[in-house]
Order: C-alpha cells, then sequence, then structure tokens
C-alpha cells in the first residue's frame, strides 16, 4: 500500500489523494514531523498517522482494519478521566464513557455507542485526563456511520502537565500550543471521492514505539461538511496503548445481538429500517404494528406535502434508543424514538407518534432566502400533528380543545393546538392550505403574507376568529 507523506502542518484535506488497494477499504499512511518538547521531555521525532477506512458493504461490528490496530479494552484510556472542554454532547447519543467502555455499536447507525456533538454545532474539544505521566506507544481513534458522520477531522494535543504557564483547559479560540501543550497529530479522513459513509480507524504512533511522556491528550473535533446540520463524527472508541502494555490486549466486548427490521413500501419506491437492538422487547410490535402502518403512510404522507421539483426522502431509519429521553426526535432522515415512553403508550398513542415524525422525514425545510423568514417552529410541528389527528387517526379526536383549554389556546401554540387551528382555517377558508404553507416552508419563500393571499384575512385575525368559535363552542347550550 502506498502512502501519503504529508508535513506536519499540512494535513489531508478533501483535496488529498487516496491510494486503494481494494474496493473494501481506504488505508492512508501521512507522516508528520514534529520535534517538540513536552514539558522538558521529547515527544517522538516522528508520528505515523494511519487510517483505514472499510465502505459501509465491508463494515462490520469488529472493527477489522487491515493496519490499524483492533479496538481493545484494559488500556491507559479505560480508566481515564473524559471531559468536554468546548461544545455540547448531542442529547440522542452516549455518554463520554461510550469513548473508553471497550463497547462497539453493533451497526453504523447507532447514536447511543459513541459520543458526537450537539447537531449544528462545530465540534468541540476533549480533555482526556491519563491519571499521570505515562510512556504512549500510540493512540487510536474508530468511528462509523454510513454517511457524513462516519469521518474523523480533529487535531490532536498532549503534555505532561509540567510546563510553565500550562493551562489544562484551554478553550476555543485559544490555541493550546500557547499555553504547554504541543500538537501531536492533525487527522482529517474525509474521502476526496464519492460518499464517505462508513467505518474509520486512525492509528498515531511513531516508529521506535515511543510517541512520549504524556498525562493530557486534548482533542480538538471539527465537522465533516456543513451542508446540513449532521456533520459531527460518530466517534465510538479511543484507545491509548501504554509502551509497556501486553502486545496481547483483551479483545473488545462483543455489541448486542443487532435487531433490525428492514423494510420498503410497496413498489420499492420508499426503503426504511426500524432498529431496537437496544429494546429488543419492542421487536415484535415494530414488526407487527409499526412496519405496516409506515408502508401504508409514508407515501399518503409524500403526496399530500408535494413541491415543485422536490423528492421526498427516498431511505430513512428508526431507532429505539435509550440513550433518547423525550418521546421522539426527527433530525433529516433520522428518528430516535425514547423505549420508556413507547413501552408505556404502545396501545394509545405510540403509532400516531411515529407518523408524526414521518411529516418531519418529509417536511425538509432547511432552505430559507436571503432575508426571508424562518419557518416558524408552531407551524413546523402543527402541520405534522395536523396530519396525523385529522388524517392517520382522527377517531381519537386528539386534537379536540375542550372547555377548560379554551381561554389559554393560541393559534401558535404548537402541536395539537395549532392543529386544531390548521384544521378550521382548512375547513372554513382553503383546502388546499396544508400544502400552500409545506411548499413555501420547503421554499424558503414563507411569510406571513401568505394567510392574506389565501383566505382574505391576516394570520392574527384568524387567530381571533379561530378563538372566538373554540368559546361560541364551549358554552353551555
Amino acid at each position: 500500500m502506498h502512502g501519503i507523506h504529508l508535513a506536519r502542518r499540512s494535513p489531508c484535506r478533501r483535496g488529498c489523494h487516496i491510494f486503494m488497494r481494494m474496493p473494501v477499504f481506504v488505508s492512508i499512511l501521512r507522516h508528520s514531523l514534529l520535534v517538540v518538547l513536552l514539558g522538558g521531555g521529547m515527544l517522538a521525532a516522528r508520528a505515523e498517522v494511519t487510517v483505514d477506512r472499510l465502505d459501509n458493504e465491508s463494515a462490520t461490528p469488529g472493527f477489522k482494519f487491515p493496519r490499524v490496530p483492533l479496538p481493545r479494552r484494559g488500556d491507559a484510556a479505560a480508566k481515564a478521566v473524559f471531559t468536554i472542554i468546548d461544545g455540547e454532547a448531542d442529547r440522542n447519543g452516549g455518554g463520554l464513557e461510550k469513548l473508553h467502555d471497550g463497547a462497539l455499536p453493533a451497526n453504523g447507525d447507532q447514536p447511543s455507542g459513541g459520543f458526537f456533538f450537539r447537531q449544528g454545532s462545530d465540534g468541540g474539544r476533549l480533555l482526556v485526563d491519563l491519571g499521570s505521566v505515562i510512556e504512549v506507544r500510540r493512540i487510536n481513534t474508530y468511528s462509523w456511520h454510513r454517511a457524513t458522520r462516519g469521518p474523523q477531522v480533529y487535531r490532536l494535543y498532549a503534555s505532561d502537565g509540567k510546563a510553565a504557564g500550562f493551562e489544562p483547559q484551554p478553550h476555543r479560540p485559544a490555541d493550546p500550543a500557547a499555553s504547554g501543550w504541543k500538537l501531536l497529530a492533525e487527522v482529517d479522513t474525509r474521502p476526496k471521492d464519492g460518499a464517505p459513509g462508513g467505518q474509520y480507524g486512525v492509528s498515531i504512533s511513531d516508529p521506535s514505539g515511543n510517541l512520549g511522556a504524556i498525562r493530557y491528550l486534548l482533542f480538538d473535533l471539527s465537522r465533516t461538511e456543513e451542508a446540513d446540520p449532521f456533520g459531527n463524527t460518530f466517534l465510538d472508541e479511543i484507545d491509548v496503548i501504554d509502551r509497556h502494555a501486553p502486545d496481547a490486549p483483551e479483545a473488545p466486548l462483543p455489541p448486542p445481538e443487532e435487531r433490525v427490521e428492514a423494510a420498503e413500501t410497496e413498489g420499492g419506491a420508499y426503503k426504511f429500517s426500524v432498529v431496537t437492538t437496544d429494546a429488543p422487547d419492542l421487536t415484535d410490535w415494530v414488526h407487527r404494528e409499526l412496519v405496516p402502518v409506515i408502508q401504508k403512510w409514508y407515501p399518503i404522507l409524500v403526496k399530500m406535502l408535494p413541491s415543485e421539483g422536490f423528492t421526498a426522502p427516498q431511505r430513512f431509519d428508526i431507532v429505539f434508543d435509550p440513550n433518547y429521553h423525550g418521546v421522539a426526535a426527527t433530525g433529516g432522515t433520522h428518528i430516535a424514538c425514547d423505549p420508556t415512553w413507547y413501552r408505556q403508550n404502545l396501545k394509545t398513542e405510540a403509532l400516531g407518534s411515529v407518523v408524526h415524525e414521518l411529516v418531519h422525514v418529509i417536511q425538509q425545510y432547511g432552505r430559507r432566502r436571503p432575508g426571508g423568514m424562518r419557518p416558524p417552529g408552531w407551524l413546523v410541528e402543527g402541520i405534522p400533528d395536523y396530519l396525523r389527528f385529522y388524517h392517520y387517526e382522527p377517531q381519537i379526536h386528539g386534537a379536540d380543545i375542550g372547555p377548560r383549554g379554551v381561554e389559554r389556546a393560541r393559534y401558535d401554540g404548537s402541536y395539537r393546538v395549532s392543529a386544531n387551528f390548521l384544521n378550521w382555517v382548512v375547513g372554513k377558508y382553503d383546502p388546499d392550505l396544508i400544502r400552500e404553507l409545506n411548499a413555501a416552508m420547503r421554499e424558503g419563500r414563507y411569510d406571513e403574507e401568505i394567510w392574506k393571499t389565501r383566505t382574505g384575512h391576516a394570520l392574527s385575525e384568524l387567530g381571533e376568529e379561530w378563538k372566538k368559535s373554540l368559546e361560541a363552542a364551549a358554552k353551555p347550550s
């Protein structure tokens, strides 16, 4: 395998060349010339950064790369203290313990199996305190995602903590090199061409077998892309190997039995998967009840929410994730569901809540014209509940507003309350209103004038008229 040899300050960016031995993996070997002092101790004169990639078809839970060592348990990072210096953990991911617990995810879209920064943010900084100064042989990082969250982009700094003026928690935008840290490696595994999804392993080492005397590591992680909010790497494991550690490592913990139901709608136009690996007790319910609802209703919802030139997502996934707390949340084409809530609501609101999230998958309101309004949150949530309660399950009257709820009802109250308002406007003024609102928000041209154009009344006037209709209905006959 040929390598790519780069000076330390010339990291491989999107334009680097990647040589492929076989289609199942990419291996990159990069050399960084480093002659730096670490608190009085000499760091290795040359650090090697080896990158292996397995594409989505070849990746397995074993993380078996051609060059990068297998993940291990019991390494020096296992008992280290991990701290977020900058950034915020995404609530859909696992905690920092996932980075050094020796456990691996079962598939390439298991948010609970690893750690990642909050969606829409530009990564962050992680501090690893090994507890004492040790001689480090190598540092390995592992990630796995089927799309843009697979590659790794970070700078790795190291210190023994003894340098004058050492700052243990340098916040962005401060340069750690100005406060007792030394840049050990720059990593960018994004492929030049093709889809970025897959499994990545990075190994930072030195030919001498000693990277230097180190107590602290600082990972400055960046997002892999800015086209959408979902560019922060799913980082699954960080291993720090002591120079004196045995060559035969403890094997990583086997992942739980993977439970994924792959399905498609009639004719194969839309494909989806439902993952219950971390909630196996829900597997039967998913198969018997949830999958048939999705197969029937996703195409129906797509037809109800068209716009010119728009193609609804043809693939999406649903994961029952114990690390997510709430009901459900959608990001792009990924739906995270709280297993605890669903166990408590299987016979009531469980199916309808997923229908609500399917609408979010279809909405795709990411674009906005310069100077245009951001889609109002009450409409973004009100439309899914309108479609849920007035089309999917109107028989349960889930968006009805009783006498006790009239006084505090507002048209922009979001969710069910806004769904009730939308149903009233549709019924009295404009049967095509939902289709037009959806198209306007998706195309970035929404503003409140659309209500006047479609109904002859300003939004505030419609809200007042709707409220009076609720008050009239609440009066005893």
